[in-house]
């Protein structure tokens, strides 16, 4: 006889992955098939039966959970060919062929304010439990600059570092920054903003952040670049900070608010700006009903984490009396830098674990292939929303951010691109969003 969990999770992934071809190796011995058959073979095999039921039950939080704890093993370890077959079956199936975890669904839904009350004590927890960790598993992965968000790729040749500098010109544009200009950057990581901004534009900043590792290293790195009177790195909550400023900046900082927190957010930036002055919110967005965080993501890698709809963003926005100058979306530029990410991370896969452990290298491996996959198949991407208190605050076209050379060479690789045989990849769909602005 079928137990009852193997019974429910045949039925949910017979619901589930209707395109694909994927295989489950039973802990019975028992193999099921699903999917149309189209594409390669993904080999999944469950290790014991427990497994079984928290998948069955639980999917969000177990598949993770599984994979960690070597109790899910994919044939060939394609971490990458599972993920993506997973989240484009996710993406086209209507809840109600899922009737059994609505429950679930709708009690993480209703309890996401409670859990995502990221009041000050909270968040810094929050912060510390992903930011806080060794700089040397950062140094690992990350480009020469320490910049941990989304990458802006010109061209499919550019390396991790040209792509990451072409973000924070991109920015700097937008901020339309001068000499002498007062930048607040909420959340500053490890001062590769606040150093570019100072050192290339002659601005003065005050970065804040939450992360004691953080705060140690972005000093440092000021301390040696003979930047300390232009620049102050501050352990501070954006709710505390005091003054006004010509220009703010946040990047990949916003995700961490959580929604109850939204208005006192954007009436922050409000009160700290000048009336002239421009704010740039860089922050990954949900383009489709907004939904609670991944119980895994929130449990093991953000806790406290939330990617906000558009919509939601823009009521706290309007609220606030704030303009949104400018609202632009790069669909598929964090997909290219995850990548990045993760072959770097697997290249450095030992250093990581005599830093850690093997566990702790399959976490992060499946949370940056998870993530890359969401940013292809998903409805994830980022959004940059250039705010002020006056409607003439900017130019009223986007001429000013592109210079003739770089549309020449947009719609160089652009050519370029439409001329290969291969199906297009997600930078040329990148490079379209670009031409399109």
């Amino acid at each position: 006889m079928i137990p009852l969990s193997q019974y429910v999770l045949d039925k949910m992934l017979g619901s589930l992955v209707r395109h694909g071809h994927l295989q489950v190796m039973m802990p019975s011995g028992d193999t099921h098939r699903y999917g149309n058959e189209a594409g390669r073979l993904v080999t999944v095999r469950l290790q014991d039966a427990a497994t079984v039921r928290h998948l069955a039950f639980n999917p969000e939080l177990a598949l993770g959970e599984a994979y960690v704890d070597g109790k899910l093993t994919i044939d060939g370890d394609d971490i990458h060919g599972f993920l993506a077959l997973i989240v484009r079956n996710v993406r086209s199936v209507t809840r109600d062929r899922l009737w059994w975890h609505l429950p679930l669904f709708g009690m993480r839904t209703a309890l996401r304010y409670l859990m995502q009350n990221n009041v000050v004590e909270k968040a810094r927890g929050n912060v510390a439990h992903h930011y806080d960790l060794s700089g040397a598993l950062y140094d690992l992965f990350l480009d020469d600059d320490r910049q941990y968000s989304c990458a802006y790729f010109r061209a499919p040749s550019e390396t991790l570092e040209q792509a990451q500098a072409h973000k924070k010109d991109h920015i700097a544009r937008k901020l339309m920054i001068e000499p002498g200009m007062r930048v607040l950057d909420i959340g500053c990581g490890w001062g590769g903003m606040a150093l570019t901004l100072a050192k290339d534009y002659g601005a003065h900043v005050t970065g804040i952040t939450l992360s004691q590792e953080q705060h140690a290293f972005a000093t440092q790195r000021v301390k040696q670049a003979s930047l300390s009177e232009q620049i102050s790195i501050r352990l501070c909550d954006y709710r505390h900070v005091e003054g006004r400023f010509d220009r703010i900046v946040s990047v990949g900082m916003f995700e961490h608010v959580g929604p109850r927190h939204f208005d006192a957010y954007f009436r922050t930036i409000r009160n700290r700006l000048t009336p002239a002055g421009i704010a740039l919110i860089h922050t990954i967005g949900w383009t489709a009903p907004s939904e609670h965080t991944n119980p895994w993501i929130a449990k093991h890698i953000f806790p406290g984490g939330y990617v906000p709809t558009v919509s939601e963003v823009m009521g706290a926005v309007e609220k606030a009396r704030l303009w949104a100058t400018d609202i632009e979306c790069w669909r598929l530029h964090y997909a290219y830098t995850l990548h990045h990410w993760y072959d770097r991370f697997m290249a450095h896969q030992d250093a990581v674990a005599e830093l850690y452990d093997e566990r702790f290298v399959r976490m992060w491996r499946f949370y940056l292939a998870a993530c890359e996959q969401t940013f292809r198949h998903g409805p994830q991407a980022v959004f940059q929303f250039q705010l002020s208190r006056s409607i003439d605050a900017v130019p009223l076209t986007r001429d000013y951010l592109y210079e003739t050379s770089d549309l020449d060479v947009s719609f160089a690789n652009a050519r370029r691109m439409a001329d290969q045989a291969e199906p297009p990849t997600c930078f040329q769909t990148a490079v379209a969003v670009q031409i399109s602005l």
